[in-house]
């Protein structure tokens, strides 16, 4: 394990892996760098780029502070790319990426940015994501909070958040079920079925890919291409055979493909 300091003091973790040039990978809900898709998607990938897998503030080995703001994030994920040498490619996942592409629009030493189905909601072709989310994820416990946002965010249906609740992952989920409102902030005015405003994205001017998983929601589907059109320049692509939880061995050549 490494650490890094960022800015407002918050120690972060990181692995890092391979030879190549660097690649930061951003994780979505629920996830550290412990657990989840990225040690083995940092392994695919390790062959060909510097990998550096690490966890968001509040999971994992990072530090914390008491008030949450998304800026902080910003700011984690500026100190890791300086410690990879001061530039790199970025893969964020579901809310990471939606980090990934605030990071991008801040302007942070992005070479390349591949995002995967950061999940914004762009129509009323789900059950709305209720306004009050931020709040009632903090209000609540953890299994209760993992609960709330596979449901209410998510959208799953409650009787498989129940069969979850007997997998040996769903421990590991409620470890880090504090850091869930910050996943919802993150995605900010983008998941209440409102078309999305490009101008949050206008400034980002390095290569940016847009994917999507073949077997993943139509919401989804269609959230992630009103994202290409929206970010200048950007392209799309949809994995076949592949939903949310896209397998490692099925994104990490698209990632190095347009890396590369």
């Amino acid at each position: 394990m490494n650490t890094v300091v960022s800015k407002d003091g918050t120690t972060i973790a990181y692995d890092r892996r391979g030879d190549g040039p660097a690649l930061v990978l951003v994780d979505g809900a629920l996830c550290s760098r412990a657990q989840g898709p990225m040690p083995e998607l940092a392994e695919q990938l390790a062959s060909g780029f510097t990998v550096y897998n690490y966890d968001r503030r509040g999971r994992g080995d990072s530090g914390d502070q008491a008030e949450y703001d998304i800026e902080r994030e910003i700011e984690d994920l500026a100190a890791v790319i300086e410690a990879a040498g001061g530039s790199a490619y970025v893969y964020g996942t579901s809310s990471g990426a939606a980090l990934a592409l605030r990071a991008a629009e801040a302007g942070l030493p992005i070479t390349r940015l591949v995002a995967f189905e950061p999940p914004y909601v762009v129509d009323d072709s789900r059950k709305p994501i209720p306004r009050t989310w931020v709040s009632d994820l903090g209000a609540l416990g953890p299994g209760d909070a993992v609960k709330y946002f596979m449901t209410k965010g998510i959208g799953l249906p409650g009787f498989v958040v129940a069969l979850m609740k007997l997998m040996p992952g769903w421990k590991g989920m409620k470890a880090v079920a504090n850091t869930l409102p910050y996943d919802a902030a993150m995605l900010g005015e983008n998941c209440f079925g409102q078309p999305l405003d490009a101008s949050q994205w206008a400034s980002i001017d390095q290569p940016v890919l847009v994917v999507n998983g073949g077997k993943s929601p139509g919401w989804m589907k269609t959230s992630v291409r009103a994202l290409a059109a929206a970010v200048p320049g950007a392209k799309h692509e949809e994995v076949p055979g592949q939903n949310h939880v896209i397998k490692a061995s099925a994104i990490a050549p698209v990632i190095a493909g347009f890396l590369r």
